[in-house]
């Protein structure tokens, strides 16, 4: 396996047939087509609830009467996407901040276009389980001592970006090298994202998505067999953990996909 900034997508193949592409992303960033996935897919597990399509929907009608207007949000919203925003469209050669996130939508129009099934991922809210998570999330994030550190999070920010240069990879030949400094962005953003919830909290997550990934790709083998192949784009950084996970063979939970409807054709 590549490391967590490595640019090829992590293939997890399920001993019960199938396979999972674990597709790395960068929050607002336009990928070129040599990084995009050249591999066949039939579903496509997004890690966010149905909501998040009519988030995109509204960003993009926000887009179309005020272009740059989620950008600028973000920025004066501070935290550390704040930062991460201010720095990545900085870099030069880098297609970033914008709204909604490009390569999840992207590949969700594509779904979209071709019929193919979504499966949303997180659970709905009528999950006593997940809602359970959720609190125990918003507990840990609110504890005094963190909310303390959040006063020092410039400090914090660099710390981490030193330790993430380490990691980078360079892109594939034909794609800008400054991609890897979003790369080490995009890493520090979600490394100081899952400090704020904490290692078991962030763990038990995995582990739930791990299992719904089977699910959804066990309902994919009805219809394609053991060739099924279910694409998951999520944030380079994550990808590791979530391999792990598939690959202690969490039991599967199953969960219905979404039908998409056909849109008219338009370029990928």
């Amino acid at each position: 396996m590549s490391s967590r900034l490595g640019w090829n997508d992590l293939v997890w193949d399920d001993p019960d047939g199938g396979k999972i592409i674990l597709h790395g992303t960068i929050p607002t960033v336009v990928f070129p087509r040599k990084l995009r996935p050249a591999i066949e897919w039939h579903g496509l597990g997004l890690l966010e609830s149905d909501e998040v399509i009519e988030l995109w929907e509204q960003e993009e009608k926000d887009e179309a009467e005020s272009s740059g207007v989620n950008l600028a949000h973000g920025l004066v919203s501070g935290g550390t996407m704040g930062i991460f925003l201010e720095e990545v469209t900085q870099i030069d050669d880098v297609t970033s901040g914008r709204f909604p996130d490009p390569e999840p939508r992207r590949v969700h129009r594509l779904a979209q276009r071709h019929n193919r099934p979504v499966f949303f991922i997180e659970p709905e809210l009528d999950d006593e389980e997940w809602v359970a998570h959720m609190i125990a999330e918003a507990r840990e994030v609110s504890r005094w001592k963190k909310l303390l550190a959040l006063v020092t999070v410039g400090k914090k920010w660099r710390k981490r970006v030193k330790v993430n240069i380490f990691e980078a990879e360079k892109p594939p030949k034909g794609v800008s090298a400054n991609l890897s400094s979003a790369a080490v962005l995009c890493a520090t953003w979600w490394d100081m994202n899952e400090w704020l919830i904490g290692e078991h909290i962030s763990q038990s997550r995995n582990a739930r998505f791990a299992s719904r990934l089977r699910g959804a790709l066990k309902e994919l083998r009805t219809d394609f067999g053991k060739e099924a192949v279910l694409l998951v784009p999520l944030f380079m950084p994550w990808r590791s953990a979530m391999f792990n996970q598939l690959a202690k063979l969490p039991d599967v939970e199953e969960n219905s996909s979404n039908k998409t409807s056909r849109l008219d054709p338009e370029e990928e």
